[in-house]
């Protein structure tokens, strides 16, 4: 027994701010940033924390999937840009949606929905679980150096989320972490201890975009090629490509090496969300399940890579 996606659901905020609106911001423009990384356009939250992005979410899965919030018996949420460290955002989220069930955390940075995904599975595999919500929810605008250029214009606000229930639609996955934290981290705040005195870090995304840039190229087709020899599934069997969108360049590149899927198949909506973290890969999940790309049997690999270092790839039947 593993899993069966019942419905899906994602959010963005409205304020959208474009390249030329970054370019009042720091040293760039338009040209820079779309040639460098498929973006042009990103949604920034003014107003909504990332807990009301994942309600918000949350809410458009449950309606997709015709499951009321008093029928869950689990909710997963993941995200790196979280206004509290205490509650959880699965509390927060428990509470503004109207279920009753527990919920916990889960921080696996832009690889963290796929991580929700077989955390789901397994406690769907107990019998014990018949409903499970996963979110992954981020504002990242919260925790970017807006002097920055490096980091800045990557990055987007938003949450997706999905309705899960007990089917035989997961086919495997395949993860792989190690430490990283010299290619991508986030500080915390070191507090106001009089006892610390290793100093501090600014609180804020730091990535080393070229050693992102080879782990990700690298780690996307050796985790595909590894999940779909575990499953026993050619390349050329799989219908679409979920990538997470952190660059257009990285999955374009992902897709030279894997020979066996054609191009088209690898979907992005990068040009107009950026990279969203934890929520990048069920936001494209919703986008394309409401535009009906998607059909029933069709076999969709998501795969995503991310802080830890961590990257994963899993197989779902639709």
């Amino acid at each position: 027994m593993s899993l069966h996606i019942l419905g899906t659901g994602s959010y963005l905020p409205p304020t959208v701010a474009t390249n030329d609106d970054l370019a009042k911001l720091v040293d760039t423009n338009d040209e820079w940033i779309s040639t460098r990384t498929g973006i042009r356009s990103r949604h920034v939250s003014t107003d909504e924390p990332a807990s009301v992005l994942a309600a918000k979410a949350a809410k458009a899965a449950l309606e997709n999937s015709g499951v009321r919030a008093e029928e869950l018996d689990l909710i997963l949420c993941a995200t790196v840009s979280g206004e509290f460290i205490v509650p959880s955002m699965a509390c927060l989220v428990q509470r503004e949606i109207g279920a009753t069930c527990p919920g916990f955390d889960l921080n696996g940075a832009c690889s963290a929905f796929l991580f929700l995904m077989e955390t789901a599975a397994a406690y769907l595999s107990t019998g014990r679980y018949q409903k499970i919500l996963i979110v992954g929810t981020e504002q990242m605008s919260r925790i970017l150096d807006w002097t920055d250029r490096s980091t800045c214009i990557l990055f987007g606000d938003g949450a997706g989320a999905a309705v899960l229930e007990p089917g035989e639609d997961y086919l495997g996955s395949h993860m792989t972490v190690k430490g990283g934290e010299e290619v991508l981290r986030v500080p915390t705040h070191k507090g106001i201890s009089p006892f610390w005195t290793a100093g501090e870090e600014h609180p804020y995304v730091y990535m080393n975009g070229s050693e992102t840039y080879k782990f990700a190229t690298r780690s996307i087709p050796q985790e595909v090629e590894a999940l779909l020899s575990q499953c026993g599934v050619e390349q050329s069997q799989v219908d679409w490509v979920i990538c997470h969108q952190a660059n257009r360049r990285i999955i374009e590149a992902a897709a030279r090496r894997l020979k066996g899927i054609p191009a088209e198949k690898f979907l992005m909506n990068i040009d107009h969300c950026g990279n969203c973290s934890a929520a990048s890969v069920p936001i494209l999940l919703d986008e394309c399940n409401r535009k009906g790309i998607f059909h029933r049997g069709d076999l969709i690999l998501m795969c995503a890579f991310g802080g830890g270092l961590s990257s994963t790839a899993c197989l779902v039947r639709w």
